[in-house]
């Protein structure tokens, strides 16, 4: 005799299902509240903020390039991603799990620039601590050996006598091309024509050599206001440094109108995604 079977009604999405033991009586259906789509809109929104904060202070940042002084590297109007979670931390323990390193000669980094209002800057990594550095003729030695530069970009009109030999052996030209806190300070890191770069700290240059304000004019970064490593570049457009400056709301609302009106024809299309080095 064929078995009969009972179909019960489907539940409600946000139903469940109990039934109850020792008894033949159908499950009961205890219905649970529905978040509304407002609520549901609202924790989303939340979610993607709380993750991009995260994102945006431990992991990676959005920086345009304002200046020349790392072309042909980075040009102004390149925008890159920073990878704020690549060198070393504070130490804790659990940092031996991460993927960090140590900052190494060479390594482009964004800092916070010593003075004034702490704008970002962007140059390369020459001095480690430690390193004994001297620069003869636009030539840079560590330790005594001759520095290789592939990525250095020379201006013969634009050389400065007090940048193609560092450090000076006059302390009064100083005055005339450092910032005045550096002039102060420098010759107490001077031994034998030679800069001794601090535990912690960096000397840093740009690769547009002749054009670029570096650690010979305002002297060493700071270990803790290195932010992190450019990594790509994700969007690259043709601009100059004017277009950064400081302006008005009227002046920036009208340059993004007409970069936006531009757009296609603006960008650097060759630029684009393209790995920093």
């Amino acid at each position: 005799m064929a078995s009969e079977t009972t179909a019960l009604p489907a539940a409600a999405p946000d139903a469940a299902t109990f039934a109850d033991p020792g008894t033949s009586a159908p499950p009961r259906r205890i219905v649970l509240p529905r978040r509304s789509g407002v609520a549901e809109f609202l924790e989303m929104l939340l979610v993607t903020m709380l993750l991009a904060l995260f994102g945006t202070t431990f992991v990676v940042q959005a920086f345009k390039i304002p200046s020349g002084s790392m072309e042909p590297t980075l040009l102004i109007g390149d925008h890159v991603f920073v990878n704020k979670f690549i060198f070393e931390g504070t130490g804790a323990w659990y940092e031996k799990f991460l993927p960090y390193r140590d900052i190494r000669r060479g390594d482009i980094i964004v800092f916070k620039f010593p003075f004034d209002d702490h704008p970002h800057y962007v140059k390369r990594v020459i001095g480690l601590p430690g390193d004994r550095l001297r620069i003869v003729n636009g030539d840079v030695y560590i330790d005594g050996e001759f520095l290789r530069e592939p990525y250095v970009v020379r201006h013969p009109a634009s050389r400065d006598p007090y940048a193609d030999n560092f450090p000076p052996s006059d302390r009064a030209v100083l005055r005339f091309v450092a910032r005045r806190e550096w002039a102060d300070q420098l010759f107490d890191y001077v031994r034998n024509g030679e800069l001794i770069v601090p535990p912690d700290h960096y000397f840093a240059m740009g690769d547009n050599r002749d054009l670029s304000a570096d650690s010979r004019y305002w002297g060493f970064v700071d270990r803790d206001s290195i932010m992190g490593k450019p990594m790509m570049i994700y969007w690259s457009v043709r601009a100059t440094s004017d277009d950064y400056r400081s302006r008005g709301v009227s002046s920036v609302l009208s340059g993004m109108g007409q970069t936006l009106l531009h757009l296609r024809a603006q960008t650097r299309w060759n630029r684009m995604l393209r790995e920093v080095h």
